[in-house]
């Protein structure tokens, strides 16, 4: 487990009062009240809720796809500035996401190769010569254990769920965002292929000292791979810290009712479980 404090680290991304009203008529839903995050370079940190506790929007909102009601998002120490277009690309240079429906993110009419290539373009090798293009794509693909070669002919329908989601982590391994922000990834999978994806996850968070903000409904699952811990009821975080502290030692009885679904939460955990 990476269970650990976050000492010393940057801080990579924070929020303080963040909230988020939708309005239909006179009639106002409050999806996410005044919280306040702060997520450090290179950690790992779970946003666990059950469905309808905004977690979902509130990633929106990190993602810039959603307008802030309230509150301030600041991305690496400086108030975040997604007021035009061409800063919200800029935004997105540094944080990107990979969600639940790997299918939904890819162009269906565009083959793999010429998904990977545009990844290259876009972090500044467009007039890199062809050759290196290919290793980059190929050590991509390597990393994900997928074979450059016997992709570069193939459409996103024609690979499995497991694969495409691999692909969605090539893509991330080839932008190299500051931050990665997994919404749900593994959850349209089978066992096995989850198993692999959280493997690679934590890889890429080794190797390129990347923030990972993994959003699951599954406290048992954050408590294996996380840093630090955010648990979210009815749009506000009810507690937060270390994985350890929080879930080996919960304050919160919402917590306490998320971990009494995992009956083996306070014994070693077994990827294989996941």
């Amino acid at each position: 487990m990476s269970n650990e404090q976050t000492p010393n680290r940057a801080l990579c991304l924070s929020g303080r009062g963040v909230t988020k009203v939708f309005s239909m008529g006179r009639r106002q839903t409050v999806a996410v009240d005044h919280v306040d995050f702060d997520f450090y370079e290179g950690e790992l940190v779970s946003i666990v809720g059950e469905s309808g506790s905004g977690k979902t929007t509130l990633s929106k909102m990190l993602l810039g796809l959603l307008n802030v009601t309230e509150g301030e998002i600041f991305f690496q120490g400086q108030k975040r500035d997604i007021s035009t277009r061409r800063r919200k690309k800029e935004y997105w240079r540094g944080i990107q996401a990979i969600f639940q429906d790997p299918f939904s993110s890819f162009n269906t009419f565009h083959k793999i190769d010429a998904v990977l290539l545009d990844c290259i373009n876009m972090r500044g090798g467009k007039h890199l010569p062809r050759e290196k293009k290919i290793e980059m794509m190929t050590e991509a693909c390597a990393f994900v254990n997928l074979k450059y070669a016997e992709l570069t002919n193939k459409y996103p329908f024609e690979l499995s769920g497991g694969q495409m989601q691999r692909l969605m982590i090539a893509r991330i391994f080839l932008l190299k965002p500051k931050i990665l922000l997994a919404d749900e990834p593994t959850s349209m999978i089978d066992a096995c292929s989850r198993a692999t994806i959280l493997d690679m996850l934590l890889q890429l968070r080794d190797e390129t000292n990347m923030t990972i903000i993994f959003i699951t409904h599954d406290i048992g699952l954050a408590y294996y791979i996380s840093d630090s811990v955010y648990i979210m009821e009815h749009g506000r975080f009810v507690e937060s810290g270390s994985a350890d502290d929080v879930i080996l030692n919960p304050k919160a009885d919402y917590t306490r009712r998320l971990i009494s679904d995992v009956p083996k939460i306070h014994e070693a955990w077994d990827l294989s479980t996941v």
